[in-house]
């Protein structure tokens, strides 16, 4: 049932552009479908500008959700938050922050002034399967209004019994029943400390930046995003006379999938800006230094051997030599 045939006004959604599919998903969930959703125009670094944000919410006095992202998933774009929210709360309208992996940044000293004026936003959600490396069944809800989020999730009925001051997930969830993930997330900050949770960050980060400078130095390969946080674009262009972005698309579709077939590392593709490109995204705790110089030489041996047909013998040697071969 949609707001409008419930009585209810309709809601409306304006998300970055950007935004992860998981937007649309949860509007279809909650029944406010995805009519409801206002795509907001990023700028040149994938961020919704103030422009953009208030002359969407100008265009009408529906009420309002506002979804800003805290690192989106292609290049790691973080919205600028201390200049959008004070716009969007004036507004009357509620801001999420999709902080899927980007809210972590926020632990690193060297990374969380990204994130200045996150916190006055309505609500965040996070991954602990992300930066903390725990199962990926456990993702994070932050809700400011405690009243509003008891509201909506709490359930009494004569044979559920609360002794009235222990905390039961049923008012706060939509599980009935859950096994206990808050553990898991336990066990890795105590684990891993405050010091440890931001030199993860900081270290995927550098190993993201060295990975995508490194492919993006070699030949035929350009870098079409460089990283926010641990997140970057790489791009590979055909060697063929007069090739079209087209050709530089398939291009880039075949050395990725030649690279993951090497094993060495694993790699998505994505379109960005209507081009085909692969995404270098740096999460685990045990990526090295090492691994991201191995991955470097795995992406040139590709490059060289698909394009061996043409070198002639003496590269074919150089081609071993490089790639461990004989």
């Amino acid at each position: 049932m949609s707001s409008a045939t419930a009585g209810a006004p309709a809601i409306r959604v304006l998300a970055t552009e950007q935004r992860h599919g998981s937007v649309e998903r949860a509007l279809r969930f909650l029944g406010l479908g995805t009519a409801a959703l206002v795509p907001l125009a990023t700028d040149a670094e994938a961020r919704v500008t103030p422009a953009a944000l208030a002359d969407a919410l100008q265009a009408s006095d529906a009420p309002t959700i506002v979804v800003l992202d805290a690192a989106d998933l292609n290049v790691g774009a973080i919205d600028p938050f201390a200049q959008l929210v004070p716009i969007a709360r004036k507004a009357g309208a509620w801001v999420h922050v999709d902080g899927a992996f980007g809210l972590w940044a926020r632990a690193s000293r060297r990374h969380r002034v990204k994130l200045v004026g996150v916190e006055l936003a309505h609500s965040w959600a996070t991954d602990a399967h992300k930066w903390l490396n725990t199962p990926k069944d456990i993702g994070i809800a932050i809700v400011t209004d405690v009243a509003a989020h008891r509201a909506a999730m709490t359930l009494s009925a004569d044979y559920l019994l609360s002794d009235g001051d222990t905390r039961d997930q049923i008012d706060w969830t939509p599980d009935w029943t859950r096994r206990a993930r808050g553990f898991v997330v336990y066990a890795a900050l105590r684990e891993l400390g405050r010091d440890g949770v931001a030199g993860l960050i900081d270290r995927s980060c550098d190993h993201a930046a060295a990975l995508a400078h490194g492919i993006a130095a070699l030949h035929g390969a350009e870098l079409v995003a460089a990283p926010t946080l641990n997140q970057a674009l790489v791009r590979f262009r055909s060697p063929e006379p007069g090739a079209t972005e087209a050709d530089h698309d398939a291009r880039t579709a075949a050395v990725i999938a030649a690279i993951n077939a090497d094993g060495t590392a694993f790699f998505s593709g994505t379109v960005w800006k209507g081009r085909r490109a692969m995404r270098i995204s740096v999460i685990n705790w045990r990526t090295s230094a090492r691994d991201v110089e191995a991955t470097i030489t795995a992406v040139a041996c590709v490059l060289a051997n698909m394009d061996s047909s043409v070198t002639g013998g003496a590269s074919s040697i150089a081609i071993d030599r490089l790639c461990g071969g004989g």
